[in-house]
């Protein structure tokens, strides 16, 4: 063996007896739960979609505004050359309501030389109640009850909204996780076929000192192992990529980002269970559908464009505003409404009226070709979600099939690996029928890991197109 053959062949064990080391360390095993546990609790979009529902109640408490009472105050006067022209004072307060009427109660007090006659009061002023309604537009919704109303719904679709986050988050990590799985496994089966090269290697090289088998075949037994080494080392580095990826998804309070460990590993693909479809009934499959959240989150947009709609068709009504407030003179130290007399009062009613209605009628046909627009793309969404649903609960049967029928070729492929391994002890076969028994298990044992990480995304693909992964 030449020199740099031999410092190839030493840095192989070198490679292959750090991995084993690593092997016989204590590895933790992260499991997919809580790996998804972890990302759902502290990776920042899933803080983002935890305020969604905080969003909500601050809206709702703001539109919830439009009807707190209001304290007033106008306060007027004049003074010339030593005499007092007028002194105008009211104060009061108002209270809106949700049935569209406004209470208010007030003080008004008035006087001077130059006062205005009607504002002529009694010395000690006037007690004011009083209630203003609109008979036309405004009667049953009016500005500040639509917008409390769209809040409210706004409210609800933050819940749908904090699920649409967290599902399209969770699918993104646990994609990563099936890859660190498949990579991790991948390394491992190239891992042992490294060593199985090298161990025949040596064993065909003392060999040929022996005269058993010929030269070339040590030849070829030193090639197989440079090929499995740059297999383990191409799966090294697709292992260690994949797990930068998955760290990711690993952070502390949606602030700290965390690094995964390097003793970390996904399940062994033995340790996986692998389920059917077989129960996901197409009732099931229906009601999660109609609750993804992407759907709700249009039904609510529909529903606020239904209270603007609402609003815009009141609004073609006239405008008919009763206002009628019963006055009682205030007296210093009784009952205010002692003196209460039905005959003292002041009312009022306004009309007002577009004679066309052209900038009205205009409103509502855009609110309602607004509403049909969001129908139209709920139902697009609609058949969109469940053709991927249904794409991915096919994969998921189809690759739980393979993977029961690849299981037995792969245990097919391993017995005739070792029946040529005997075959080759006995003189009976060559080391390239060995070679290739083995390169077909190990190409098996690939394509069976690769299935089962095909089939775990099939399950979460399923979950991520019916909006449930999130919940």
């Amino acid at each position: 063996m030449g020199f740099k053959r031999f410092l190839f062949f030493c840095f192989a064990m070198l490679l292959v007896t750090s991995f084993q080391a690593q092997d016989q360390d204590s590895l933790r095993v992260m499991s997919f739960e809580s790996f998804m546990a972890l990302v759902k609790k502290g990776h920042p979009l899933s803080v983002q979609a935890n305020l969604q529902e905080e969003f909500g109640d601050a809206t709702v408490q703001g539109a919830r505004g439009g009807f707190d009472p209001k304290a007033y105050s106008d306060v007027g006067q004049k003074y010339f050359k030593d005499t007092q022209y007028y002194s105008n004072i009211d104060a009061g307060v108002k209270i809106p309501t949700w049935f569209g009427l406004e209470l208010m109660a007030g003080f008004e007090q008035n006087q001077g030389v130059f006062l205005n006659p009607e504002s002529n009061v009694p010395s000690n002023g006037l007690w004011i109640g009083g209630v203003s309604m609109a008979l036309g537009q405004g009667m049953f919704i009016d500005e500040r009850r639509a917008a409390l109303r769209g809040a409210q719904v706004y409210q609800e679709s933050t819940l749908a909204e904090r699920e649409r986050l967290l599902n399209d988050l969770l699918f993104s990590a646990g994609e990563a996780y099936w890859d660190f799985f498949k990579a991790y496994n991948n390394l491992r089966i190239y891992q042992g076929a490294l060593s199985l090269a090298q161990e025949r290697f040596v064993g065909v090289k003392q060999s040929a000192r022996l005269g058993d088998v010929p030269p070339i075949d040590t030849l070829e037994a030193g090639i197989q192992v440079q090929n499995r080494l740059l297999n383990l080392q191409q799966a090294r580095l697709d292992f260690d990529n994949s797990a930068l990826y998955l760290g990711v998804f690993l952070w502390a309070d949606g602030m700290i980002p965390l690094e995964l460990e390097d003793n970390t590993i996904p399940y062994l693909q033995n340790e996986l269970t692998v389920s059917s479809a077989a129960s996901f009934g197409q009732v099931q499959f229906l009601d999660q559908l109609v609750n993804h959240p992407e759907l709700r989150l249009t039904n609510f947009k529909i529903e606020q464009l239904e209270i603007e709609q609402r609003w815009k068709r009141e609004q073609l009504k006239p405008e008919i505003n009763l206002k009628y407030q019963p006055l009682n003179e205030r007296q210093i130290g009784e009952n205010p409404i002692a003196d209460y007399s039905v005959n003292n009062y002041t009312w009022g009613l306004e009309f007002n009226m577009p004679l066309f209605l052209r900038k009205e009628r205009s409103a509502l046909t855009l609110a309602g070709l607004k509403i049909r627009e969001q129908e139209l793309a709920f139902e697009n969404k609609q058949a969109n979600l469940q053709n991927k649903a249904q794409a991915a609960l096919n994969m998921w049967n189809v690759t739980f099939e393979q993977i029961s029928l690849y299981r037995r070729t792969v245990r097919d492929y391993e017995q005739l690996l070792a029946g040529e391994r005997r075959k080759f002890e006995t003189g009976e076969s060559s080391l390239f029928l060995v070679n290739s028994r083995e390169l077909s298990y190990i190409n098996a044992q690939i394509k069976l890991v690769s299935l089962l990480a095909e089939n775990q995304k099939a399950i979460l693909k399923t979950n991520y197109a019916l909006g449930i992964l999130g919940r």
